[in-house]
């Protein structure tokens, strides 16, 4: 279950092993390959795609927008994307609490991106890679090589359009906003739908996914073995009822089924039912993006906890106003699972806005926000360390930026973070300051 787009107790001994590791040095130097190949792959796809045409009158439902991809090579559309992030300072790379003397170190994370479009029939294929390689000059065991991809397509056949998405990630980012170390896990999985257009505007629909979640069997944080507590695998199957309101807006309605079962034991084993109502927008339109709200009944199968019933939503939505004005948010609430045996799982709900202004010419400034309310539920029974316990996470940031006539942005960046909870600890707060650069090419 995912609430937002964001990323981010008791045995000292542990938390000692998980937040400093010793040097790594076959991990350093795996980094340093894969960031050769990559760096490589992509400068013989900008020679290959550099010398072909990229005219055309336009494209079919899923294809790509030829104003904003330059790169053709016959069926084939590309969109290479190269971004340099937090090339700076980080002054608390482990989230350990002020009077622990956070730890500081000069990172920056390098992530080139391929979006690629393979025109097939009547139909799209798309595939996106994604490599995150995540450099830090002292603690060498944060360093790491985060491989996203992603394959949609869509196949129209005159009433009925079906779609399959399947998709896979091997990170070591943080798996959310409770668990402060850098764990590598693996997560697999996909979705698909099968659509029927019963009216000039309305289709009916059943989907399904599934997703299996896996991490590394020596990962422990504060004492836990994050693997035997969180592996688990999800799948979900449901109905559908869509309606184009106008060539730019559709609104959906929903009801699913989720079933979650854990690897190495029941306690977290739990059935969902949710009924939700959604929009999404055209990218071509001038709100862009969607927004779901519904309800869900969360129920667990281990009789000393106790169920969710209320609401859940998820949303991302980007407006423009008069070209220069740019507002962002995106916006959760569902059910997490924690690894903490005697609170297994929490209600998180988060909220994340940003507003970018061009200033002048090639200038322009963004300012940022966030905030996160993680409510755990405690298992009867059992004795916890803060009853009813309800952590915050806070964001704030800004930025500023030169866009350069070549599709390549330099910007400078700031951002504080900390998180609030009655477990000391856990209590923490930082810093994050440095350049950035996008490069479309």
């Amino acid at each position: 279950m995912s609430v937002l787009p964001l990323t981010h107790s008791a045995f000292a001994a542990a938390n000692s092993a998980v937040r400093r590791p010793p040097v790594d040095s076959s991990r350093a130097n795996l980094v340093l390959n894969r960031f050769r190949v990559a760096v490589l792959a992509l400068t013989l796809v900008w020679g290959n795609a550099a010398s072909a045409a990229a005219q055309t009158t336009g494209v079919p439902d899923g294809g790509p927008d030829p104003a904003s991809v330059r790169m053709r090579v016959g069926p084939l559309w590309m969109a290479p994307r190269l971004e340099l992030e937090n090339f700076g300072v980080d002054t608390n790379v482990f989230n350990e609490p002020d009077d622990q003397n956070p730890k500081r170190d000069f990172t920056f994370t390098l992530t080139p991106k391929m979006d690629m479009w393979l025109r097939m029939g009547r139909s799209w294929l798309r595939f996106t890679i994604a490599e995150d390689l995540v450099w830090y000059q002292q603690y060498s065991s944060q360093r790491s090589a985060n491989s996203h991809y992603d394959l949609s397509w869509r196949l129209p056949l005159n009433r009925l359009a079906l779609t399959v998405s399947p998709t896979y990630l091997s990170t070591n980012e943080r798996p959310g906003f409770e668990i402060d170390a850098r764990i590598h896990h693996t997560e697999w999985g996909g979705n698909g739908s099968l659509d029927v257009r019963a009216f000039p505007k309305t289709s009916f629909g059943i989907t399904g996914s599934y997703r299996d979640i896996t991490f590394d069997d020596s990962a422990v944080y504060e004492g836990t073995n994050v693997a035997h507590e969180l592996d688990r695998t999800e799948a979900t199957a449901g109905v559908t009822v869509s309606h184009d309101l106008t060539p730019l807006t559709k609104v959906v309605f929903s009801a699913t089924q989720e079933r979650d079962r854990f690897k190495n034991g029941p306690l977290r084993d739990s059935d969902s039912t949710s009924v939700t109502g959604s929009v999404a927008f055209d990218p071509h339109a001038l709100l862009k993006g969607g927004a779901s709200f519904g309800f869900r009944d969360f129920r667990p199968l281990d009789s000393s906890l106790g169920g969710y019933r209320g609401l859940i939503a998820s949303g991302d939505l980007t407006y423009t106003l008069l070209g220069a004005t740019r507002f962002q948010v995106q916006f959760g609430r569902d059910v997490q699972y924690s690894y903490d045996v005697n609170q297994p799982y929490y209600l998180q709900t988060g909220v994340n806005g940003s507003i970018a202004q061009q200033i002048f010419g090639p200038f322009d400034a963004i300012a940022r926000a966030g905030t996160a309310r993680l409510a755990y539920q405690d298992r009867a029974d059992t004795l916890v360390g803060v009853a009813n316990r309800v952590d915050y996470n806070h964001t704030y940031g800004g930025g500023l930026g030169y866009h350069f006539s070549s599709g390549l942005r330099v910007g400078f960046n700031v951002d504080y973070f900390n998180r609030i909870t009655d477990v000391q600890q856990r209590r923490y707060t930082g810093l994050r300051y440095g350049a950035s650069t996008t490069y479309d090419f």
